[in-house]
């Protein structure tokens, strides 16, 4: 099959791409928000405490990790409908063999293998195959299949919901199976076109309709591992509120239903944010979005310690939530912006797999504070001085951009 011409990129064609993506990502990453619905039933279920239902929920995360770079990589060998297909019909399998499970081990491993790796299709290698589609608005279209995965966690949980109260958790993964696999695989081949033969190099000192990319004169392995450690900065410092914002109502006498309200807001600032952020992105960068947006996240994270009354802590958490949801893409952004274009998919996936390691670890990091110290005051702190290392790595970066040497680059 022949690529299409660099005249289709922002086409017609690339928008009806980008609307099927959102779909997919919106259907395929329900693995993320099914595993944490289900919790207090799979505790039930199985006869265990807290700690062990939550083990699932950790193998998910790490499968989604690791599946966003192996399946990136496979995305760049081969095609994000060929990738798509198979992830549905692991997801597909692996919601059916965990409605069938019965003990907690089987549950966690078929989620971390099955569930946590095919979900991963939904978010960087679909990230990764939008981002050849457009060159204007690869800003906009980034964040949009990104925020598929928040939106997900808007339209999952009401579906589940119902059919939990009814029939119970096994039926819900049932439904999920036979969604995915009827939806994903039919809708994933409206994607078979080949990128555009843009596709063949980084866009370096290539002039935008609204700005210049300046190189940065650092080879790609060097700018990949700094792309990996800020960003792994970046979502230690994210994980502090999304993680622990439900236990920190509880201990502030809120309740949890508070917690969870000011979780979802948080969430849907974060759907706005990164469509904003992505606009904007389209004019000002990768490089500076992320700059923008870590610097508004450190003041939101700052914001908790002194403002912790009810009311406040809504507006803080809608804060948190518009400041941080645009960070993520903008990574993405940088790597085509700066690295070989037809190896997006395995560089957009390791640096999206940082950001969930640093997720994970950054949740624990804060439970181990909080452990020790008996506050979360020091957490905030903790997730500050993290954020403070993400801004300074990428200050660093956009400085490159700005030297007289690499303007004449």
């Amino acid at each position: 099959m022949t690529q299409t011409t660099v005249a289709h990129m922002d086409g017609a064609q690339s928008w009806l791409r980008l609307v099927v993506s959102v779909l997919v990502a919106l259907i395929s990453t329900v693995g993320m928000w099914s595993v944490v619905i289900i919790l207090p039933e799979v505790q039930r279920d199985f006869g265990i405490d807290r700690a062990e239902a939550s083990m699932p929920y950790t193998a998910v995360m790490l499968g989604f990790a690791a599946g966003n770079f192996i399946l990136g990589r496979l995305v760049d060998r081969y095609s994000i409908t060929t990738v798509l297909i198979g992830a549905a019909l692991i997801l597909g399998g692996g919601f059916v063999l965990t409605g069938i499970t019965t003990n907690i081990w089987q549950f966690t491993i078929i989620q971390g293998v099955m569930i946590g790796v095919g979900t991963s299709a939904g978010f960087g290698p679909l990230i990764a195959d939008i981002s050849h589609w457009f060159q204007r608005r690869r800003g906009i279209a980034v964040s949009m299949v990104a925020a598929g995965n928040y939106l997900a966690g808007a339209a999952w949980p009401l579906i589940l919901k119902d059919v939990i109260a009814a029939d119970g958790w096994r039926a819900a993964h049932y439904l999920i199976a036979i969604v995915i696999v009827g939806s994903v695989i039919p809708l994933s081949l409206l994607l078979r076109r080949r990128p555009p033969l843009e596709a063949a190099a980084p866009a370096l000192g290539r002039v935008h309709t609204r700005r210049t990319v300046r190189p940065l004169n650092l080879s790609p392995r060097a700018l990949q591992g700094l792309l990996i450690v800020a960003a792994l900065c970046c979502c230690v410092a994210m994980s502090m509120p999304q993680v622990h914002l439900v236990a920190y109502c509880g201990d502030l006498g809120y309740g949890q239903a508070a917690g969870a309200e000011m979780l979802s807001i948080m969430l849907a600032g974060g759907v706005v944010s990164r469509l904003i952020w992505g606009f904007a992105s389209d004019y000002i960068g990768g490089l500076r979005t992320i700059l923008f947006g870590a610097l508004l996240q450190g003041i939101a994270l700052l914001l908790y310690i002194p403002f912790d009354g009810l009311a406040s802590l809504y507006v803080v958490s809608l804060v948190f939530g518009l400041a941080q949801g645009g960070i993520v893409p903008a990574y993405a952004m940088i790597v085509r912006e700066y690295l070989p274009a037809k190896e997006a998919g395995q560089r957009i996936g390791v640096v999206l797999m940082s950001t969930v390691i640093g997720m994970a670890f950054g949740g624990w990091l804060s439970g181990w504070i909080f452990d020790q110290t008996g506050s979360y005051q020091a957490a905030f702190l903790n997730g500050l001085a993290w954020n403070l290392l993400n801004v300074t790595i990428i200050s660093s970066l956009l400085w490159r951009t700005m030297r007289p040497s690499a303007a004449r680059a």
